[in-house]
């Protein structure tokens, strides 16, 4: 069974932006986790500022695709299960952006001996947000294929935990020659990236419950 019909053309086109919007602030985040670990700050800035940008189209394309399915009274009976669904996608663009936000204004100090543990954190964290974006694609599509797509976000969620502990444990109990506060400040930031997949599962679970009633 698919959502959408002819008649919602208009709404099907800016779902799809609103999606494309969530898969290329992916894309520059990645790039400008790497610029700072590469200590490339105008590089970083610049890429803060695309991701910002994508969220805010994204911040507006949701308010778009509401509006037009109250306006016009467009899936009624799932309006607002998809009204949710939008707001939790949103939510892990605004958290790339928030991150990098802090990383921007709080200037962590990485030590470059962990510069691979925080491009693998950053490149599963991501994963999983990438992963939930053809998933949430195919519920207007094809529904009964959602729940196969969903287990890459599960994975990728469960491997950036793992990362993260295993960061975290460096840090703690290895690097005895970092301070206190600066361990702290390090898991902060480590949070804050890993929060991106946490997102995307919660979405997820979210999407499942959706496809489950559809095709039933």
């Amino acid at each position: 069974m698919r959502v959408f019909t002819r008649t919602t053309r208009n709404l099907i086109i800016k779902i799809e932006e609103f999606f494309d919007n969530i898969d290329l602030g992916s894309l520059v985040f990645r790039e400008a986790i790497r610029a700072y670990l590469e200590k490339d700050f105008k590089a970083f800035h610049r890429h803060l500022l695309k991701v910002e940008s994508f969220e805010s189209n994204a911040d507006k394309l949701q308010r778009s695709i509401e509006n037009e399915m109250i306006t016009h009274s467009i899936l009624p009976q799932h309006r607002a299960e998809v009204s949710t669904l939008i707001d939790e996608l949103d939510e892990i663009i605004d958290a790339m952006k928030s991150s990098l936000y802090e990383i921007y204004t709080e200037q962590p100090d990485i030590p470059a001996s962990l510069n691979k543990n925080f491009i693998s954190l950053t490149e599963s964290s991501l994963s999983a947000a990438e992963a939930i974006v053809p998933a949430a694609r195919a519920y207007f599509k094809a529904p009964y294929t959602v729940r196969e797509l969903l287990l890459k976000v599960y994975y990728f969620e469960s491997e950036t935990d793992k990362i993260s502990l295993d960061t975290k444990k460096i840090i703690f109990q290895d690097m005895n020659e970092l301070d206190l506060a600066h361990k702290a400040h390090l898991r902060y930031i480590i949070h804050h990236v890993e929060n991106i997949s946490d997102l995307a599962q919660k979405a997820a679970d979210l999407l499942s419950a959706m496809a489950i009633k559809i095709v039933m």
